[in-house]
């Protein structure tokens, strides 16, 4: 780490001197496990990870101080807290503005004290503007140079291997996972074939909007942040705010807006160099020096930010940059007597003119409008929804059922609400036709934003989108059709050209924004907080990559976590369970497991071999292979062991069985879901026992078919328990689940939504299935038939797997990776 911080610390040396001699001093006299600096790096990787304040971690430093043993050399304070890690911090400039947002104080003009365009005063003045604080700037811009915080990326080996991450993928199958699999990053391959040869090449996106330092709503300050990320790194990774790189923090209290390009100058100067010449950077993985180059893709913003950075008109009659004078949406939003007024003007639907009667105005109900009795019916939908945690908000406390209104929203419920619940809260509502619109509408978003994108469904996707609008048009007022609305005509385009949505929306900068926000602690200065906060978070990520036992302060938790191994939630028991689900378990445990697998196919030829009349009945074959296979296994691997056969370790404990003493639990998690019991999710206000899988399995025609096929089908149940199976060596989790009778508990409905009836169960005999092997769903009761529930779906969360992993390890996981990539519910766009 010391190492490390060397090159960044050659201005003042004395300051490196000061940090070895540091890293070198123990924590109190004969400490061997901390030094000064390991366990400062620790106490402020805290700090950052729970938004400790810098006067709480003050009276923390000096308590601490009191209970070490006396001549402890801990920092006593927050401020010499920061002086023992300034030399592991980067550095920032601190440019001047003119406050007219006309030019920077920079290069030639880095001595004006006025600015050349306007004339105004490069100092602050006073109100009557008369006298001049000299050394007081009126504006600044703060710059954060990106060059050395690339390069520090390389001095961490474990880093420095993610970003070359997009280079060792396998070959394009049709599907979208990342950007490397879109056609941009390919047109930059095939275009600058030098800049493609080396995959350490960057290729970087900036998203920039404005912010409210001041957590108030009455407050009109705005400054605005400038964020790089990097997306050479793996999906899980690319995202987090660790790897968000603040590069401009542009002070208010008024926003740029299209100005914002004279404050970009100094980062455009910094990627044309990365770009056109390139800078030596260390590689700590690979061990040598390289040329560091660099791209610029795209820019990430909402749209009246994306039209101050490219200069575009975003209202009026062109507010479509890619349309332009055939923009046809360019109204304001109007609703109401106004919105009925435009259509008796356009001589459109004359049954919804307004009425004008003893001097009061009554419009007359529109197709989509709801009466109070519907509104009730939505609204009690919305306010009885359990979903999994961290799905949305609890839309209980969102619903007002007095004035049957939502409130309080965030942009991520209303998200949600539009691609999944939409049409679950609306099934009983409205005309048929309006709510067919509606429903296709929800699963255009809902298609859209997968996190696996196949290239061979955009164009079907793109006309379905044109059909819908076209139907919207049908029933809801011109004034409807916003900019808004049009410019979902060009998702698919957006989505066919840059990869799958979730690397280009704002909701992680918005995250981000927030944590600079909770970095304010002074509110006469907040840019100067966020700027000094982020710099030491800054050094502190440097340090936690040299660390044992310490997370990563912009990576949560559950991406640290294993997720192929899972962890349970504390509180569980032991118990002896019933021999014969014991059996049932064990034998599901071996039938998915990789270095069984051949075992399988051995014993199914020996019951062929043994057995030659009945070795044409499938059904036969089946079952007897399920009631001998577990004894068959373990006399063969005891003759092999007798035998002195080589047999690995996990084999021989897989074949003698678990112990007939389980540790169940009320929730697991794994696949960085979280799993509950049913009898916890009652005590709880969401739902996490809802479980779907698709598996190979035997499908019967009939109670005489002799011969059944196999084929894949997705089941859906409910976790009644959650065991952890003990084989002495290892412990493999298990899902006991109540399983829908897949003939008759199931079906589809004309609006592409799956339904299971729960009073109709089946798959008694083989109620067991891998933790890693379950998809998070959840249930809505049905309103046209309480009977039915809806079955809805999780978005997949972040989840690494390496290809690399051994068979001894994969014992612990599911039979095949890829079936946690398929999908369950399906948009049928041609059943509507």
């Amino acid at each position: 780490m010391v190492e490390a911080a060397q090159d960044d610390c050659k201005a003042n040396p004395k300051l490196f001197e000061r940090l070895l001699e540091d890293a070198e001093k123990p924590l109190y006299p004969d400490c061997k496990n901390f030094t000064k600096l390991s366990a400062l790096v620790k106490l402020y990787n805290l700090k950052g990870r729970y938004g400790w304040s810098d006067k709480s971690f003050s009276e923390l430093l000096s308590l601490l101080g009191d209970m070490l043993p006396v001549n402890n050399e801990l920092p006593l304070s927050m401020y010499e807290a920061k002086k023992t890690l300034n030399a592991l911090g980067m550095e920032y400039e601190k440019i001047h503005a003119c406050p007219n947002d006309c030019i920077l104080f920079r290069n030639e003009l880095k001595d004006a004290s006025s600015c050349p365009t306007c004339g105004a005063s490069r100092w602050k003045v006073n109100r009557r503007g008369s006298k001049k604080s000299k050394g007081v700037p009126a504006k600044v811009m703060w710059y954060f140079p990106p060059i050395p915080r690339f390069k520090r990326m390389f001095q961490s080996s474990k880093i420095a291997k993610d970003l070359i991450w997009h280079a060792e993928g396998g070959e394009f199958d049709g599907k979208m996972r990342h950007p490397s699999d879109s056609p941009s990053w390919k047109v930059i391959d095939h275009r600058w074939p030098d800049f493609a040869a080396e995959p350490r090449n960057l290729r970087l996106a900036i998203s920039a909007d404005g912010i409210n330092p001041h957590s108030s709503l009455s407050s009109r300050y705005s400054c605005w942040p400038v964020v790089m990320i990097t997306y050479n790194l793996p999906p899980w990774l690319c995202m987090k705010r660790k790897f968000m790189m603040l590069s401009l923090l542009i002070s208010g209290p008024q926003q740029p807006g299209n100005d914002i390009d004279i404050y970009l100058a100094p980062l455009i100067e910094d990627l044309k160099t990365l770009w056109e010449i390139g800078v030596e950077a260390y590689d700590a993985y690979q061990r040598e020096v390289f040329t560091l180059r660099a791209v610029l893709l795209w820019t990430i913003n909402d749209f009246p930010a994306y039209g101050n950075l490219s200069g575009c008109t975003v209202k009026g009659y062109f507010a479509c940059p890619i349309c332009g004078p055939e923009t046809y949406s360019h109204r304001k939003t109007k609703d109401g007597l106004n919105s009925r007024l435009d259509l008796m003007d356009m001589g459109l639907r004359c049954e919804l003119a307004p009425r004008f009667e003893s001097n009061r105005t009554y419009l007359p109900p529109a197709c989509y409008t709801l009466s109070r009795k519907e509104k009730k019916v939505f609204c009690q939908t919305l306010a009885e929804l359990k979903v999994p945690e961290g799905y949305c908000s609890n839309f209980r406390n969102l619903v007002s059922m007095e004035d049957l209104k939502l409130y309080g929203l965030k942009s991520h419920d209303y998200h949600t609400l539009m691609q999944q619940l939409l049409p679950v809260a609306l099934r009983s509502l409205l005309p048929k036709h309006v709510r067919h619109a509606i429903a296709r509408l929800s699963l255009f978003f809902n298609a859209l934003c997968k996190k696996v994108v196949d290239v061979s469904t955009l164009d079907k996707l793109q006309n379905e989108l044109v059909v819908t609008l076209c139907l919207l048009e049908k029933y809801f007022p011109p004034s409807f059709f916003d900019i808004m609305i049009h410019l979902t005509v060009h998702l698919v385009r957006e989505v066919r050209l840059c990869g799958p949505v979730y690397f280009r929306w704002m909701y992680p900068f918005e995250r981000f924004m927030k944590v600079l926000k909770g970095y304010v602690r002074n509110r006469n200065h907040p840019e100067g907080c966020i700027v000094e906060c982020y710099i030491a978070e800054e050094a502190i990520e440097f340090c936690t990559e040299y660390l044992s036992n310490v997370d990563a302060i912009g990576v949560p938790s559950s991406t640290n976590v294993d997720h192929k191994v899972g962890a349970p939630i504390p509180g569980g028991h032991i118990t002896e369970v019933d021999c014969n689900l014991l059996l049932q378990a064990h034998h599901y445990v071996l039938e998915n497991t990789t270095i069984i697998q051949p075992y399988i196919e051995e014993h199914m030829k020996w019951l062929k071999l043994n057995n030659p009349r009945q070795s044409k009945r499938q059904k036969w074959l089946q079952e007897e292979h399920m009631r001998t296979f577990t004894h068959w296994l373990r006399k063969k691997v005891e003759v092999a062991i007798a035998d002195k056969e080589p047999i690995s370790e996990t084999l021989r404990w897989m074949a003698h069985g678990p112990t007939h003493y389980v540790a169940k639990y009320h929730g697991y998690v794994i696949n960085g879901c979280q799993y509950n019991t049913k009898d916890r999710d009652e005590l709880r206000v969401t739902q996490n026992s809802g479980v779907s899988i698709v598996a190979t399995t035997m499908q019967i025609s009939s109670a005489k078919d002799k011969n059944p096929v196999f084929g894949e089908l997705c089941f859906y149940g409910i976790i009644t328990e959650i065991w952890d199976l003990d084989y002495t060596m290892f412990r493999i989790p298990v899902f006991k689940c109540n399983w829908v009778d897949n003939k008759s508990g199931i079906k589809v409905d004309e609006f592409g939504l799956t339904l299971v009836d729960f009073t109709k169960m089946a798959h008694k005999s083989d109620p067991f299935i891998l933790a890693s092997q379950a998809k998070q769903v959840f249930y809505v009761q049905d309103q046209l038939d309480p009977r039915w529930s809806v079955v809805l779906s999780t978005p997949e969360r972040d989840f690494s797997f390496s290809a690399k992993d051994s068979d001894d390890f994969r014992i612990i996981l599911l039979n095949t990776i890829l079936s946690l990539l398929i999908t369950t519910q399906k948009v049928l766009f041609d059943s509507l």
